[in-house]
C-alpha cells in the first residue's frame, strides 16, 4: 500500500465517522506516523507505506474516529509559531488565544502573572518574544503544571519563569506589570453541547468554572487591582458572548480603559484593562 492510498483510505474512514475536516487529519496523522513535516507527505505519495508505519497510523486514525482530538494523538500543538506539548490535563491551545498574545506584546512588560496557565501556551510565548521579562505561570492543577514546566524547557525559558500551584491568586505574591488568563468561561449548561473532543477529552476544570461561566472575572479583577502595578495590564480570554458582561466587571472593580477585542473571526475574544495609576 503507498501513502496515497493509506491516506484516501484514512480520510474516507474519518468521514464516515463524522469526524470535521477528515483530509487535514489524515494528513496530520499520516506524517506524524511517517515523521515527516506535512509539508513533505506530497512528495511521498507513491511511496510505500511501511508494515510498522501502517499499523501505527490504523491505530492513530481508529482513536481519531473515537474523536480523540490530533493534539493528544500526535503530543502537541502549535501556538504562535512554537510547539507545545499537550496532554489530557491541559486545554488544547487554539488559534483564537494568539489574539491575546498579540494584544500583550502591543505594549512592553517586565514582570508577568498567567493565571490558569494549563501548557504554558500564553506565558511561555510572551516570554519567548520578551527576553528581557520575568514571568510567573500559575495553575491549580499539578499535571498541568508540570507539562508547563516541560515546555518551558523545550522553550528555553525555563529559567525565567516561576511556577506556582494556586487557586488564581491565592498563593500569587508581588506585583506585575502584566496580568493574562485565560480562564475557565463555558457556562455549565452549555457543556453538553461542546464537541466530542473537548467534552470527552478537555479537563473540565478548566473549562467551566459552574453554572455562571462569567464568575472566574469577578475573581481575576479583584486580584488585578492588588497585584498590577500602576498602569498595569490586565488581559483576558472570553467567550464570544461575554464581551459586555466581562468589561462591566472590569469597569466596576476599578479598572480603567476597559476594551473589547475581536479574534480573526470577528467575534469578541479578549478583554483588556488597565489599573489607574491614581
Amino acid at each position: 500500500m503507498t501513502l496515497q492510498q493509506a491516506l484516501t483510505a484514512a480520510i474516507q474512514r474519518l468521514r464516515d465517522a463524522g469526524v470535521p475536516d477528515p483530509a487535514v487529519d489524515a494528513r496530520r496523522l499520516l506524517a506524524h506516523s511517517v515523521g515527516v513535516d506535512a509539508g513533505r507527505l506530497i512528495l511521498m505519495m507513491h511511496d510505500a507505506l511501511p508494515d510498522g508505519t501502517a499499523e501505527a497510523f490504523d491505530t492513530l486514525i481508529t482513536r481519531r474516529c473515537a474523536r480523540e482530538p490530533v493534539s493528544h494523538l500526535t503530543g502537541g500543538r502549535d501556538f504562535y509559531g512554537r510547539r507545545f506539548t499537550v496532554t489530557r490535563d491541559t486545554l488544547d491551545p487554539r488559534p483564537e488565544t494568539e489574539t491575546l498574545v498579540g494584544l500583550a506584546l502591543e505594549a512592553p512588560f517586565a514582570r508577568l502573572l498567567d493565571l490558569g496557565t494549563g501548557t504554558g501556551c500564553i506565558a511561555l510565548t510572551l516570554l519567548a518574544e520578551m527576553p528581557d521579562a520575568q514571568g510567573v505561570a500559575a495553575d491549580l492543577s499539578p499535571a498541568a503544571l508540570a507539562v508547563a514546566q516541560g515546555n518551558a524547557q523545550a522553550l528555553e525559558v525555563a529559567e525565567r519563569c516561576s511556577f506556582i500551584q494556586s487557586d488564581w491568586f491565592s498563593a500569587v505574591n508581588g506585583e506585575f506589570d502584566l496580568i493574562v488568563s485565560n480562564p475557565p468561561y463555558i457556562d455549565a449548561a452549555e457543556m453538553p453541547d461542546l464537541s466530542p473532543e473537548v467534552r470527552l477529552h478537555e479537563p473540565h476544570l478548566a473549562l467551566t468554572p459552574g453554572v455562571e461561566g462569567t464568575a472566574p472575572y469577578v475573581t481575576i479583577a479583584a486580584g488585578a487591582i492588588t497585584h498590577l502595578t500602576p498602569n498595569g495590564r490586565l488581559l483576558v480570554e472570553i467567550g464570544y458572548r461575554q464581551g459586555p458582561a466581562v468589561a462591566r466587571i472590569f469597569a466596576d472593580s476599578g479598572l480603567s480603559q476597559v476594551s473589547i477585542h475581536k479574534d480573526m473571526n470577528g467575534h469578541d475574544r479578549v478583554v483588556s484593562a488597565i489599573k489607574p495609576s491614581i
